[in-house]
């Protein structure tokens, strides 16, 4: 962490700041929600190799759309996609070395029916990202 302020008494003194208008603080709540939305965002597309044009083709948006969700974060209706590929971001991050993710998520897999990860992205479908990182490092003990 930086040397910045410390996170509890910032959040204390916006919140002393505006205690009496709750729809300021809930604005204000939903703002940093999709901020940090567009960090997750940049961090999948940073762990996956992707450039801004290729997420803005999978994602089937403009660049200038997706240059906009990295900035103030993505719209609503994209959040349980961003939360779903950032839950299998942190699967691979945390199984396979990060210079190796951009080739995985490229590779065609018996188990996905000859498709990729980024196959499954581009065709909207990115719960089943999630599923097939589930599956791919759902290890039996015993």
């Amino acid at each position: 962490m930086t040397s910045r302020t410390d996170p509890a008494a910032a959040a204390a003194a916006v919140y002393r700041a505006h205690a009496g208008d709750r729809d300021w603080l809930d604005a204000f709540s939903a703002c940093l929600d999709r901020h940090r939305a567009g960090q997750a965002l940049s961090r999948i597309l940073a762990a996956w190799g992707l450039s801004q044009a290729e997420a803005a083709r999978l994602f089937g948006v403009t660049r200038q759309a997706l240059a906009k969700w990295l900035d103030r974060g993505p719209p609503a209706e994209r959040a349980e996609s961003i939360a779903d590929l950032a839950a299998a971001t942190d699967l691979l991050l945390h199984y396979l070395k990060r210079e190796r993710i951009p080739a995985v998520v490229r590779r065609a897999a018996p188990a996905l029916g000859g498709r990729s990860l980024l196959d499954l992205l581009g065709q909207g479908r990115s719960r089943a990202v999630l599923e097939a990182c589930r599956d791919m490092f759902a290890f039996e003990h015993g």
